[in-house]
């Protein structure tokens, strides 16, 4: 399969990591080709670390690899959801997802339009 299309506007792609069971969304990564290549071949995400400018395998030093099952791309093949299964914690602060702080949130319940 040839993979370059989804790198025609840059070496880098947004990854977002989503539980295959119930929607939930892990965490977000980039990749480059050969990221996306070796998640391909081996079925744990892999990615592109921008800080340390290398290749890295979600879980290789923690043991808590997400095991991927479908890749999904946006309709301008420019950003890729990993869907699989999380084996433990996804954030390397413990917990379950990346996504556990709240920014904001609406108060009240007036309507919405």
């Amino acid at each position: 399969m040839d993979l370059k299309r989804f790198f025609a506007k840059g070496d880098l792609i947004p990854v977002i990591c989503q539980d295959e069971r119930n929607g939930e969304v892990l965490m977000l990564g980039y990749a480059n080709e050969e990221a996306l290549r070796r998640t391909m071949e081996s079925g744990t995400a892999w990615f592109f670390s921008r800080s340390r400018q290398k290749l890295w395998n979600k879980g290789e030093t923690s043991g808590n690899f997400i095991f991927v099952s479908k890749i999904l791309s946006d309709c301008d093949d420019d950003t890729l959801i990993y869907l699989g299964v999380p084996k433990g914690p996804v954030c390397h602060t413990g917990h379950r997802t990346c996504f556990f702080t709240t920014l904001w949130e609406k108060s009240g319940k007036e309507e919405q339009e």
